[in-house]
């Protein structure tokens, strides 16, 4: 049995008994509200001095009636959405305004967040009567990001209902198949606890990066400076609510959270928004996994994501529910969330296995190495400092080198002739972020494990960026993890062709080569001082 909802404290059994009537109500199809409908509500208003509303269902049915204040009303948990983004709910509300007053924020928010077929105010007048009625619906977003529009209503002439949720929902399916096959369209999310707008603001350009390197789209942004993150969402109720506009205006299916989520707010940031939800970490992991070409690199991205989402796997959230491909899914470790726990363990049992086996082989290769006394410089660094460059301007190689961030995955390595027919063997390694996720570092050690038996670390740092100290010291605190901070490095502050004011002061500064792999510049430098490090006699 249908019950009202809302205000109903205080309400006399008479005013209970017409509320209740309110069900027995009908409207024709094409109606927006029926002039019996419109007078039964503002009667009940007048008497009670309370806001009431109706949602209507496209038969013209009342499906739900609630009751507000004189200021507002709050509509109850109306479920779930109708399939798509191209449609509407397939409700419409209809609710009284004591003072005559034209559609507010409030119910135009409720109308863009449900996706209502359309809201309408009935404006009571000064006697207490039906005066004006304000009509508001969605609209196809639009690059200057309007979302609904509004006008005023007679009830003798009101336009087809019926007719008008149709043209609409043609739109917005237009739209979306126009979308379809596109790059996703995300917005950056970044909540920074602290004061320091300059480092948040960095975070959120690192953020940007990334998310083009994935192939991502980025339609907006949305910043949120706190002393602490909100428990629940991590973002304060307001800024969801923002979040959510956002998303409709810029037509945007994905929020990417610069921050890593527990598993707990990333169901609830979905369950709060029309967004999927990743954060920072599953991100780079997909960026891994487009990446990843090697039977080897495949096998260690597919354990990072596996590991990743384990402890997932127990919540039923909307984040993962959404999933259909795209941002956060792909690559090598794209599997069916429903698979179960025990599953999940074996495969990664299965996939720590393999890559020991890895590891021995790569042992093996290495004591071959060593037998030939041939030394080994491996270079290291920030992602994107231009490392495989380096490598490129050194060895005369042809190793992969956008301008993209994880560019190098897969170890390549080239061998490096010195005067006196000495040669080496320069390798290149996957480039370090700042919170590199734990578990992809973890899937990533039988690659990493080349750096321990390296005779000299080439510390390549871009000069040219503004945070250059910053990935400096967040490369070091890696190396330290890795127990590599001991070994023989060289500071190199690369791209001085485009700041060589910048890389002299870093070199002042830290010590180092200022170079530029790029035009060669310093390249004579660094073969010297490596030379004195690799040959205690040469």
């Amino acid at each position: 049995m249908k019950t009202p909802k809302g205000n109903l404290l205080g309400l006399k059994p008479s005013e209970l008994e017409k509320l209740n009537k309110t069900y027995k109500r009908r409207c024709l199809p094409e109606e927006v509200v029926s002039p019996g409908l419109a007078q039964h509500l503002v009667e009940f208003s007048r008497l009670t001095s309370r806001q009431v509303g109706v949602l209507l269902s496209r038969k013209g049915e009342v499906e739900w009636v609630v009751v507000g204040d004189a200021h507002g009303l709050k509509l109850p948990d109306i479920g779930r959405m109708r399939a798509g983004s191209h449609r509407l709910r397939g409700l419409r509300l209809v609710h009284t305004h004591l003072k005559g007053e034209p559609l507010s924020q409030d119910d135009l928010t409720d109308l863009a967040l449900l996706r209502l077929d359309m809201v309408v105010a009935l404006g009571l007048d000064a006697r207490g009567e039906l005066g004006k009625l304000f009509l508001g619906h969605l609209v196809a977003p639009q690059e200057d990001g309007v979302l609904w529009q509004t006008q005023e209503l007679v009830l003798a002439r009101q336009p087809d209902a019926k007719v008008l949720v149709q043209a609409l929902e043609e739109e917005f399916g237009r739209l979306s198949r126009q979308r379809q096959g596109k790059q996703e369209r995300a917005l950056l999310v970044s909540v920074h606890v602290g004061s320091n707008r300059r480092e948040a603001e960095e975070a959120l350009l690192e953020l940007e990066a990334l998310a083009q390197t994935a192939g991502v789209e980025v339609a907006g942004s949305l910043m949120q400076m706190r002393k602490t993150h909100e428990a629940k969402t991590l973002l304060g109720k307001g800024k969801l609510l923002e979040l959510n506009l956002l998303g409709m205006r810029k037509m945007a299916e994905v929020a990417i959270v610069s921050q890593n989520l527990s598993p707990s707010q990333a169901h609830h940031i979905a369950q709060e928004t029309a967004l999927h939800v990743i954060d920072r970490t599953q991100l780079i992991l997909d960026i891994f996994a487009q990446r990843a070409q090697s039977a080897e690199g495949k096998l260690q991205v597919e354990l990072a994501q596996l590991k990743y989402l384990l402890p997932r796997l127990s919540h039923s959230d909307t984040s993962f529910s959404r999933l259909a491909g795209g941002i956060g899914t792909r690559g090598p470790g794209e599997t069916k969330l429903e698979v179960d726990r025990r599953r999940v363990k074996e495969r990664i049992g299965q996939l720590e296995r393999s890559i020991e086996n890895i590891s021995q082989s790569r042992k093996t290769r290495r004591s071959l190495r060593q037998k030939r006394a041939l030394p080994l410089m491996s270079i290291v660094g920030y992602t994107n400092a231009g490392k495989s460059s380096l490598l490129n301007a050194l060895t005369k190689a042809s190793a992969l080198a956008e301008d993209k961030l994880f560019a190098t995955l897969e170890p390549l390595s080239r061998r490096l002739r010195f005067p006196k027919e000495r040669e080496v063997i320069v390798s290149d390694t996957v480039g370090f972020i700042r919170d590199l996720p734990k578990d992809l570092l973890r899937a990533f050690r039988a690659t990493l494990e080349e750096l321990h038996s390296a005779d000299l670390l080439l510390h390549v740092v871009d000069a040219s960026e503004a945070a250059a100290e910053k990935r400096l010291r967040t490369v070091e605190g890696i190396l330290e993890d890795l127990g590599l901070l001991e070994k023989p490095r060289l500071l190199l502050w690369n791209k001085a062709d485009k700041a060589q004011a910048a890389a002299r002061q870093l070199c002042l500064s830290y010590g180092g080569i200022s170079l530029s792999a790029h035009t060669g510049e310093g390249l004579e430098a660094l073969l010297f001082e490596a030379a004195k490090h690799l040959f205690v006699r040469g």
